[in-house]
């Protein structure tokens, strides 16, 4: 519909240069022609309101101001049927059906391509997200995080960005040893020792399983050295499992990853050192009290941070920095963190890491993405690792299969708490959203399989087809929904809201079944069954490259 909109705008502003021409508009600043698709169809596919911001500069009435535009268009591409003024000046427009049914043959000549374009105009962007911590597996929040992160590169690439998909690895600092002394502790216990398991130690079943995996590879070995040999042992083995435990649990539901990038290796390399000198000789890292604080108040945090503490020792935000500072000399022209919501306070300490380095704010953009809550018939799931009936993304997936998780990760912005009802995702009816819309996929590829059994080719050229046939509201209002796509993919990546796609097929889904249930495809009549099977196509089409920037199947058949 976007170049619709742009040819429609065209016709405007050439009609008021018109105008200025003939002597019937005063030469003034023309404001920007903003045109709305009116609420009601009978008020036409485009309405403006150009004439009534014209009309004091011109002194004029807004309908005198709207009639001479109209007077001045010059349609020579049969674009409208018809116009009208309505109430105290706006102009409606009512787009011709020859015009529309252009549309179904951009559909079918662009194919894969329709909704593509090139907005980003290959602009490098860095998109890092999931970025769990390798002390556990993967939950459901971190499932829509994932999810977010990687339907949202997909709509960024199809819009003419280059992407890079990194994974930030947290493999150093306290959780890590907190990992390692949970594990050695259970180890221990395999090995029939009574121990007192500390609360703040790590208390899933997978620790358990860690610690035997442990055993059995070292059998007693870890017992005769030191306890700090033992729990960095502990830690290295136990981070690395379940790291690729997560990489497995990703890869399995279409997740992958440019990068891998290990905070440990910001350490080994001297770049925490090196980032922490250079604030501190620009004097943007200062001391008091025997620790090195970071002066984020003087770029709008609430207080300034440690960065050093008193004993020595490094605090996270140290390797972050350090970790920005990296992830800025790369080069890209934009980066975005995708962090769940509990990080909200962070905010204001990395934007200050990115202004510090004398970078635009706009920069960086943090996303946040809203906690799930995890539903079996519209009834709270537990969501303890101990006594979770539904915990991992793992179950998950298993579960309700890949496609209904990631489609319905994407049905709410990502601002917004998720509910996600497991009975409801695995339900074969109109209540599915994924189902509800793989449906029409499924249901178009019977009705070709059905016409191609008949002895009926589907048209391959809409040259050859009689679109004129094409004349039922249902029918324009099927062909004027798909003509909307381009513009709601574009719109996704300008926003950065990976959730629009999914919206726009249901809505498209709606209009098709709101079609199909009053109208028959395959008819007695070849010319008008061949135009509606090359209108059904490309629905088709639509649906098929939608349901790939989700990462989720079109199915032939359900």
């Amino acid at each position: 519909m976007e170049d619709i909109k742009e040819k429609l705008q065209g016709l405007i502003l050439q009609a008021l240069k018109i105008g200025v021409e003939k002597g019937e508009l005063r030469r003034v600043p023309v404001p920007p022609v903003e045109l709305e698709a009116p609420k009601l169809p009978a008020h036409g596919d485009f309405a403006t309101n150009v004439a009534m911001a014209m009309a004091g500069l011109q002194k004029r009435p807004p309908r005198e101001v709207a009639q001479t535009i109209l007077n001045a268009i010059n349609d020579t591409d049969h674009l409208l049927a018809r116009t009208e003024i309505a109430g105290p000046g706006f102009i409606n427009f009512f787009i011709s059906n020859e015009y529309w049914h252009r549309v179904l043959r951009q559909i079918h000549e662009s194919d894969y391509a329709y909704g593509r374009s090139d907005i980003g105009k290959g602009r490098k962007i860095q998109i890092e997200f999931v970025s769990a911590n390798p002390t556990g597996p993967l939950h459901v929040g971190h499932g829509r995080g994932a999810i977010v992160g990687d339907a949202l590169c997909s709509i960024l690439r199809a819009s003419g960005y280059e992407v890079e998909k990194e994974y930030y690895i947290n493999d150093s600092g306290r959780q890590i040893h907190t990992l390692g002394l949970s594990v050695f502790l259970r180890y221990q216990e395999f090995h029939g020792a009574s121990i007192d398991f500390p609360a703040d130690c790590y208390q899933g079943d997978y620790i358990r399983e860690t610690a035997q995996a442990v055993a059995e590879k070292e059998g007693r070995h870890l017992l005769e050295i030191s306890e700090d040999e033992a729990v960095a042992f502990c830690a290295k083995f136990a981070a690395s499992n379940i790291l690729n435990g997560i990489k497995q649990d990703l890869i399995d539901f279409g997740v992958t990853f440019d990068n891998w990038f290990s905070e440990q290796s910001l350490f080994d390399t001297g770049a925490v050192d090196k980032a922490l000198q250079s604030f501190k000789d620009q004097g943007t890292i200062y001391e008091k009290d025997g620790a090195l604080w970071f002066r984020t108040t003087d770029f709008g945090d609430e207080k300034d941070r440690v960065v050093v503490r008193t004993n020595g020792i490094t605090t996270y935000f140290a390797s972050d920095i350090a970790y920005h500072r990296d992830k800025l000399r790369r080069k890209f022209d934009r980066i975005i963190d995708i962090w769940g919501a509990d990080h909200h306070g962070y905010i204001p300490r990395i934007s200050a890491c990115v202004e510090a380095m004398e970078y635009e704010k706009e920069k960086l953009k943090i996303i946040l993405i809203q906690l799930v809550n995890l539903l079996r018939g519209g009834n709270p799931v537990a969501m303890s690792t101990r006594a979770g009936e539904f915990v991992t993304l793992r179950a998950v997936i298993d579960e309700v299969g890949r496609d209904a998780a990631r489609f319905i990760f994407l049905t709410r912005r990502y601002d917004s708490p998720l509910d996600f009802d497991l009975e409801l995702a695995k339900r074969q009816s109109n209540d599915n959203p994924v189902y509800y819309v793989q449906y029409v996929h499924a249901r178009i590829s019977s009705i070709l399989r059905k016409a191609h059994a008949d002895g009926i080719k589907p048209p391959s050229s809409g040259d050859s087809v009689d679109l004129t046939q094409l004349k039922e509201p249902e029918e324009l209002a099927l062909i004027k929904c798909m003509a909307h796509y381009p513009a709601v993919a574009a719109e996704s990546a300008k926003l950065m809201e990976p959730h629009r796609i999914p919206f726009y097929l249901t809505e498209l889904a709606a209009t098709f079944h709101s079609y199909y249930n009053k109208h028959r495809v395959l008819t007695d009549e070849r010319t008008l069954t061949a135009a509606r099977l090359y209108m059904v196509s490309a629905v088709r089409i639509i649906v098929r490259n939608g349901l790939q920037l989700m990462g989720v199947a079109a199915p032939e058949t359900m």
